[in-house]
């Protein structure tokens, strides 16, 4: 696994063979970043990574320049691997949390800039996930959510939904919450 740009660009991490997790490939991290960059400055922004995995996207996050990053994940030997990670880096920009991804946005009192979730595909709760952060007012205004799911899924009916981008057999739904307007 590598981070692909930022100030970490090109620093490499050694997945254990036994991990699960399958963590995004570096053609979709990359293209969906470069996408991103129309929508978000990940320079100073505070960042959420459910379903981290091996922790990839919450490293490009760091390397990006994101001031704050919560990385939460549920498995023990996925967690460890994480925050050695992080301390590989030496930052303290990010919180590495064990623990289930729904009663973290249960009991989340925090808004973010920017979101990525990339739960296990076969997870029988992933089509309520993007419903459940707009529900839970996880977003800062304008903030952008990224759900990375199978090919099964659309949620372009989802009121917060902006577009799909689709690399192989990864797809990436992206929703924005909602500007307030002032009177």
């Amino acid at each position: 696994m590598r981070i692909i740009t930022g100030k970490y660009k090109g620093r490499h991490f050694d997945i254990p063979k036994t991990f699960k997790a399958r963590p995004t490939t570096d053609f979709a991290k990359e293209n969906i970043f470069n996408v991103l960059t129309q929508y978000i400055d990940f320079e100073d922004a505070t960042a959420l990574d459910l379903f981290s995995g091996t922790g990839s996207i919450t490293l490009e996050l760091l390397s990006r320049g994101c001031a704050h990053v919560i990385s939460v994940e549920l498995d023990r030997d996925h967690h460890r691997f994480i925050q050695q990670c992080v301390q590989k880096l030496g930052t303290e920009a990010c919180v590495p949390l064990r623990g289930d991804v729904f009663r973290f946005i249960k009991s989340c009192k925090q808004q973010f800039d920017f979101i990525f979730a990339d739960p296990p595909y076969a997870l029988k709760e992933l089509p309520t996930i993007p419903s459940l952060i707009f529900e839970k007012g996880l977003l800062k205004e304008d903030g952008i959510f990224v759900f990375e799911h199978g090919k099964d899924y659309d949620f372009s009916d989802d009121p917060h939904f902006v577009e799909h981008r689709s690399y192989g057999s990864v797809n990436f739904s992206i929703f924005r919450a909602a500007a307030t307007t002032s009177a």
